[in-house]
């Protein structure tokens, strides 16, 4: 075996991975990353991200007390505080790093949370539409930075880690389709940036309780979890692996191409209401979209769930999503049936009609009452303000959950350092990004934002790896 000997080592060529891999190699750190991918746009979820910069909804380069709170109310208290502090206090700077690294921004009118849109953005229309656009063309312009800075990058998959009393000393790699041969990659540290596990069909049924095979991947599906195996192997400590980040969408996307990733279907089902074939709610739908994604992938049937809405509701939330449902579903094919009354669309979809008729009056009088808490499941008023089902013609959209990348993962201190679970740092070990965990969550909401952690974590380990190889930590 040929041993290579590094500063750092890089798990993983997304956006985590490229800004952890460049910002040490500004540092003067020799680095290389291992990406399982091949070819110059090898498929991540970074890439095929809607490329916007933001935290939880909110401008990004907010004051960092703020940024606090919004993360706190997002994930509902649960995020880990020395994370929350992390983030709030790093990423104005992290946006700002990004952009010297020739990354552009667009910004979309005063929507406050889309101040920062990697550019050229994607088009309002449905479908997946990535090459080209903002995160390919910033994923391949990091590439370019790492390999004029002297750094590497081996198309090869990081197979286990490297260990000695206790440190971790390297990634054995190698073994891939291409025949590559087994290479150890020594190095003062490594850095897990794989991630989450979203494409591992045994992990999301064993950590979820989730059957795989009715949940589309609305990512790139390429998390396969092989950060999570290694760090177990090294005693990490780990975060609740119960969530994942999706949205609605429509159930046409086991089929037809065309509807998935966008348009995603949350503004129609959390305005309005979300049933099952027995014509009943069964979720909180102000909770939100990734709320109700992650209620739906555990029902005993996934595949049996309606949006259920009227005119008023799709010609107004219904258009005004970023890419939005009205029209996009329907010029991509999505199925969208429509009705002069209730009855009526009861049949066309086979819920059942009486139930749907008591479930609509139930929650019409609950909203003009002001008391949509009193129904069963209660209904949160806020964040999302719910809208009566009560100007035909009506709609039911078939749904589906869609899966991005999973909440849950590796825990680290808020410089990366993955924890033992002696509470304790590893020595010679970090994670970044998705297949990190501690931050995002909370009862299956708490969408904190992907990039951005990404960017921000990356940027705070390799700055502590700096330190460290220096002497000055």
């Amino acid at each position: 075996m040929s041993t290579p000997q590094f500063d750092v080592i890089v798990v993983g060529g997304g956006i985590a991975g490229l800004s952890t891999a460049n910002r040490a190699a500004q540092q003067g750190l020799k680095v290389a990353v291992l990406e399982r991918g091949a070819g110059p746009q090898y498929l991540c979820n970074s890439r095929y991200s809607g490329g916007v910069l933001h935290i939880a909804m909110h401008n990004a380069k907010d004051p960092a007390d703020k940024l606090m709170t919004v993360i706190r109310d997002a994930t509902s208290g649960k995020a880990d505080p020395q994370l929350a502090r992390a983030l709030a206090t790093t990423a104005g700077r992290a946006i700002d790093w990004l952009q010297s690294e020739g990354a552009k921004y667009i910004r979309v009118g005063n929507i406050v949370w889309q101040q920062h849109v990697l550019a050229p953005p994607r088009p309002i229309v449905a479908g997946l539409d990535w090459k080209g656009r903002g995160p390919d063309v910033t994923l391949r312009q990091l590439v370019a930075n790492l390999e004029k800075r002297g750094g590497k990058l081996f198309h090869l998959p990081a197979l286990s880690l490297m260990e000695k009393e206790g440190q971790c000393i390297g990634v054995e790699a190698g073994g891939n389709e291409a025949g590559a041969a087994r290479q150890q990659f020594l190095a003062r540290a490594v850095v897990l940036a794989d991630g989450g596990y979203q494409g591992n069909p045994a992990l999301v049924r064993e950590h979820m309780g989730i059957d795989f095979d009715k949940v589309k991947t609305r990512g790139a599906g390429t998390g396969v979890g092989d950060g999570m195996r290694m760090a177990r192997a090294m005693g990490a400590q780990f975060s609740e692996l119960k969530y994942f980040y999706g949205h609605m969408l429509s159930r046409d996307s086991f089929t037809n191409d065309k509807v998935w990733p966008y348009p995603q279907l949350d503004e129609l089902g959390t305005v309005g209401i979300v049933v099952n074939d027995a014509g009943e709610r069964f979720v909180d739908e102000g909770q939100g979209g990734v709320f109700v994604a992650n209620t739906i992938a555990r029902l005993a049937n996934p595949l049996s769930t309606w949006a259920i809405l009227d005119n008023a509701i799709w010609e107004g939330p219904g258009r005004t999503a970023r890419i939005p449902a009205n029209p996009q579903l329907a010029n991509a094919g999505g199925t969208i049936i429509k009705a002069t009354s209730l009855s009526e669309l009861a049949a066309k979809t086979g819920i059942a009609a009486e139930a749907l008729a008591r479930t609509v009056t139930a929650y019409n009088d609950a909203v003009a009452a002001g008391n949509t808490a009193s129904l069963a499941p209660t209904r949160s008023a806020q964040p999302i303000v719910p809208s009566p089902i009560a100007k035909p013609p009506y709609f039911a959209v078939p749904l589906c959950a869609g899966m991005t990348y999973t909440f849950g993962g590796i825990f680290t201190d808020g410089d990366g350092r993955v924890m033992s679970t002696r509470g304790a740092p590893i020595d010679g070990l970090y994670a970044v990004g998705a297949t990190t965990g501690g931050l995002e969550g909370g009862s299956g909401g708490g969408y904190v934002g992907g990039l951005i952690k990404g960017v921000t974590f990356g940027l705070r380990a390799a700055e502590h790896i700096a330190q460290c190889v220096n002497g000055h930590a």
